[in-house]
């Protein structure tokens, strides 16, 4: 039986965004797309779903569940959510209440969407199932980014719809998390419903199976079952997106150190009122890119606010040296949206940034090249580029202020390997070139193990 049965093309005007793709998901099958950062994958998904940004507007058919949606109505798919069809969003912070707790959040939807009179118990169950049993009561801002992307999914799963819309569901986790996770999709097919994932984690796909789509620069260029797409690619591009993994990366020679940029003496962090970690000594030198590794929750990213004196350590001493201004010791955020003002231009944010420190205008455009940005992309909103698109311009952002240090909290995960692989070398290049002293996060020990001079385990 077809669950899902969509024939669409996303326009803005008469543009076309994305080209007609036919697609069909009968019970118990699995869909993942697959492809460069802004290829199109999110606009389909979110062309079923009738969640396009402003301007964008599908045309085609679409049935969910055998019933007909007309798409010339924006509200025609609001009856269908939670209850047939639901979503895993790439960024948990917009689909989270952040005055709610965690364990709220999903009773909620227990209760609520799917009718369940006992939604308390089942909402334990669905946290502890995910790692989240000791958070039930923190609320958003109080878990790493990891947690709150399993809190998501508890909350998205909840409502028991039989097509789940998965968006990024691993990004920012560990391995582990990454396994359990695909496990939990996984569980969707087998209890006979229908999964369409949109992921950058060529692992994931592999464990989903099913057919996959590879799409680039909004056309359908390759598709088949799983396993023959990713080990015999028919498509030149579909192969080099392959060989991007940072497993098959080559080692980078490590750097010669200078001078100390940052040091942190017997640093204890706590969060929430839990003790993440204590009596940690840290020295990073200009030009020394070192990898920060450990599973999701563990303390990564508390330490690098720490390091920046966003947040106090509970004992310990950081320095910041050499004279540098606060300014010249930066942050790359694993969750971009949380740093973007959302009803500004993207290119007004920049351009305050320049004009309130300074920076020449001229060196905003070599930037966005080397990154591989469009400059209409300036004139959008946050929400209206791709979530790697996003993190690329806070990359962007970042280094007009000419950084002495760069805590880059998981600066690829939103980005397709071929993206990820270019944006890394482009990091540890200017690392190298200017004297960067880096703290790269990253929950994969392959791209750490290729690209760091050193790496430190919490």
């Amino acid at each position: 039986m077809t669950i899902l049965n969509a024939d669409l093309t996303v326009k803005r005007g008469q543009a076309t965004m994305v080209e007609r793709i036919a697609l069909r998901v009968a019970a118990g099958q699995s869909v993942t797309l697959i492809g460069e950062t802004g290829s199109g994958k999110s606009l389909f998904a979110q062309a079923i779903l009738g969640t396009l940004p402003p301007g964008l507007h599908a045309q085609g058919t679409l049935h969910i569940e055998g019933a007909p949606v007309a798409l010339d109505d924006p509200k025609a798919l609001a009856s269908f959510w939670g209850h047939a069809i639901s979503v895993l969003p790439q960024e948990p912070w917009r689909a989270l209440d952040p005055l709610m707790r965690a364990k709220q959040q999903v009773a909620e939807v227990h209760r609520l969407v799917a009718g369940n009179t006992d939604a308390a118990a089942a909402a334990s169950e669905d946290l502890a199932a995910l790692g989240l049993g000791q958070a039930a009561e923190r609320y958003p801002f109080e878990l790493s980014g990891g947690m709150a992307q399993r809190l998501a999914i508890a909350a998205a799963r909840a409502g028991g719809g039989r097509i789940v819309v998965a968006d990024e569901p691993t990004k920012g986790l560990d391995l582990a998390r990454r396994d359990e996770v695909a496990q939990r999709l996984k569980r969707v097919t087998d209890d006979g419903g229908a999964l369409l994932t949109i992921t950058h984690d060529l692992a994931l796909a592999a464990a989903l199976g099913g057919e996959i789509l590879v799409l680039r620069k909004g056309q359908l260029i390759e598709r088949g079952p799983a396993e023959q797409v990713l080990k015999t690619p028919a498509d030149p591009y579909t192969a080099e997106l392959i060989a991007a993994e940072p497993r098959h990366w080559q080692k980078t020679p490590s750097a010669r150190r200078g001078t100390p940029v940052l040091s942190a003496q017997g640093v204890t962090v706590e969060r929430g009122g839990r003790q993440l970690f204590e009596s940690l000594d840290l020295v990073l030198h200009a030009g020394e890119v070192v990898g920060l590794c450990g599973p999701s929750g563990v303390g990564k990213s508390s330490l690098g606010d720490t390091l920046l004196g966003i947040t106090a350590p509970a004992t310990g001493q950081v320095t910041r040296g050499n004279g540098h201004a606060r300014m010249r010791f930066q942050k790359l955020w694993q969750d971009p949206p949380a740093a973007f003002a959302p009803h500004l231009a993207l290119g007004q944010g920049l351009d305050d940034l320049m004009a309130l420190q300074g920076i020449p205008r001229d060196r905003l455009p070599p930037l966005l090249e080397r990154l591989r940005l469009e400059k209409g992309l300036l004139a959008r909103k946050p929400d209206a580029v791709s979530g790697g698109e996003l993190q690329r311009l806070s990359m962007a952002r970042a280094l007009l202020l000419e950084p002495v240090f760069l805590f880059a909290d998981e600066p690829t995960s939103r980005l397709d390997p071929l993206t990820q692989r270019d944006v890394i070398q482009m990091l540890t290049s200017l690392a190298r070139d200017r004297g960067i002293a880096v703290l790269l996060v990253s929950h994969d020990p392959k791209l750490i193990d290729s690209v760091t001079d050193r790496q430190i385990a919490l």
